[in-house]
């Protein structure tokens, strides 16, 4: 028997999480069963646990207790992402006479539903933003999923006739990627700093392990994150961490969590609540010195842990995907050449001779640099990611290399529009500039929305000829709506296709004023990057 007690764990994941898990457990004396969709039979995951089951979907909650049932375990970790902040399947897997390793799921409901945390926070004396009626709150909004997180389901409109398609696109997304399709409007803040705080709690509460800052984003997801977070107030850092704590223990919460917060100046407002273990944990772990797998188990089972918390140095960790270094289009391939350098903490979801579709998150793997202070962890990521090797499959390495270089990353200026201000792979900037020019102003105006620089190549998706334009896939996906028909006359950056890969759909749209032609695709079909989806035809 391990020393928790728990001989047997099932996990209902896949990927690098669920490698992760199976390490923790490893070390523990623990054995672990892993969930193996149809379409996943040869993943990497499958390769280092001890034994897998069969599960005809990762969004499956009857299949997945049946199958933890049936490999004999005791308990079942959900990983993130997929079912991980479902209430219906914690409860099930409850009700089933197994161990849940996460929140209850009363704790889920109550924290898990935006709309519903919102109010709570309020009630518990936490800052939120404000919500609702898109013109009641005034543009731009964001539109977000109810349930789930990592960027799925949100859409940034500042156009009052762009909401209808962007509420409608965002649910798309939310049922895909989380079997709920609920969605609601929030005031949009162009240039917050993303700062959030990872929890833990057991039988005698909830406290902190320290704050993160995941400011640099892309596509509403995080691409790079560190602890502490460089340049925070103190006073404000400790108003956030109480904030978070208030809020777990209204909702009574249990295991490991991250409140999300926002950051604009002095104040700050609450996000929302992940029920679940975070992608970015590694750096909190790295300065803390805990396995935050290892203390999940151990709230699970019952035990309180130590709250004695010493932190060392500073970490970063940043994400190594299968996808386009400037677009962060998801790519896909085979890895015919996959090696990273020793000394530094690596968190791989694929190995080489692993192919990457187009079904999953297209993460590679996470690595985690450690140092005695900012420079010098991030001295240590930009050593590690020259000396990492990536063939077979386009992947965001180039990006990752010049972002930690970047002289306002190096500088900690950071905002949730670093992307925005500094485009990837863009020239850095001889110096950075100070006073009223560090941000965009106009005289006597109000200050302007944050819009990225023109980006010549994506217009180029449709190439156009001497009769009209082509308009091809930019990236490999599924059509998950074709918007025209043969004879229809289109607009200038009007939706043509909707494509959708990893959970996440992207328009195709018109690069000028048109008719169409042809079109050579239908909803359904799978298609590879640069395949032709829609034959235009210039407007007379």
């Amino acid at each position: 028997m391990s020393i928790l007690g728990i001989n047997r764990l099932f996990v209902a994941n896949r990927g690098e999480i669920a490698a992760r898990v199976v390490r923790s457990c490893r070390r523990l004396g623990v054995e672990t069963v892993v969930a193996v969709a149809p379409d996943d039979a040869c993943a990497f995951h499958t390769r280092v646990a001890d034994a897998t089951a069969d599960v005809g979907s990762y969004l499956d909650a009857d299949a997945l207790v049946q199958a933890a049932l049936d490999s004999g375990a005791d308990a079942v970790h959900p990983g993130y992402g997929f079912l991980a902040e479902s209430a219906a399947f914690a409860d099930t897997v409850a009700g089933a006479g197994v161990l849940w390793v996460g929140p209850p799921g009363a704790a889920l409901r109550l924290g898990g539903d935006k709309l519903e945390a919102k109010r709570i926070a309020q009630e518990a004396g936490v800052p939120v933003l404000g919500e609702g009626d898109p013109a009641a709150i005034g543009y731009p909004v964001l539109v977000k999923a109810a349930a789930g997180g990592g960027g799925r389901g949100m859409r940034i409109v500042h156009d009052p006739a762009d909401i209808e398609e962007a509420l409608a696109a965002a649910a798309r997304e939310a049922e895909a990627a989380f079997g709920d399709g609920t969605v609601f409007c929030e005031r949009y803040l162009e240039r917050p700093r993303h700062i959030e705080v990872q929890l833990l709690a057991d039988e005698g509460g909830a406290f902190s392990l320290g704050l993160r800052d995941c400011s640099v984003q892309r596509r509403h997801q995080k691409v790079l994150e560190e602890t502490p977070p460089p340049a925070l107030a103190p006073s404000l850092a400790a108003g956030i961490e109480s904030a978070a704590v208030a809020f777990a223990d209204a909702i009574d919460y249990r295991s490991a969590g991250t409140a999300e917060f926002l950051v604009d100046g002095d104040a700050f407002v609450f996000l929302e609540l992940n029920g679940r273990i975070q992608v970015e944990h590694p750096v909190t772990e790295a300065v803390t010195g805990l396995d935050l797998v290892e203390l999940q188990l151990r709230i699970a089972a019952g035990e309180r842990v130590d709250r004695t918390i010493v932190t060392r140095g500073h970490a970063i960790e940043a994400r190594l995907y299968a996808e386009d270094p400037r677009s962060f289009l998801p790519q896909s391939g085979t890895l015919q050449r996959l090696t990273f350098p020793d000394g530094i903490r690596v968190d791989a979801g694929v190995a080489e001779g692993d192919e990457v579709g187009v079904a999953y998150d297209p993460m590679i793997a996470k690595l985690i640099a450690h140092g005695d202070s900012r420079d010098d962890a991030l001295q240590r990521l930009m050593a590690a990611l020259d000396a990492t090797v990536v063939e077979g499959v386009t992947t965001n390495l180039p990006f990752l290399r010049w972002l930690v270089r970047h002289p306002a990353f190096v500088a900690a200026d950071l905002s949730t529009a670093f992307l925005t201000d500094h485009p990837p792979l863009s020239a850095p900037p001889r110096r950075l500039t100070a006073g009223p020019f560090a941000s965009p102003w106009r005289l006597n105006l109000p200050t302007p929305a944050h819009h990225a620089p023109p980006d010549l190549d994506a217009v180029a998706q449709g190439h156009a000829g001497e009769g009209g334009s082509r308009v091809v896939s930019p990236m490999p996906g599924t059509v998950a709506a074709v918007k025209v028909a043969p004879g229809d006359a289109v607009s200038a950056q009007q939706p043509l296709v909707v494509l959708e890969a990893m959970k996440m759909e992207l328009p195709v749209t018109a690069p000028f004023d048109a008719t169409v032609a042809a079109i050579h695709v239908a909803s359904g079909d799978r298609v590879a990057g640069g395949e032709l989806l829609v034959e235009l035809e210039w407007s007379s």
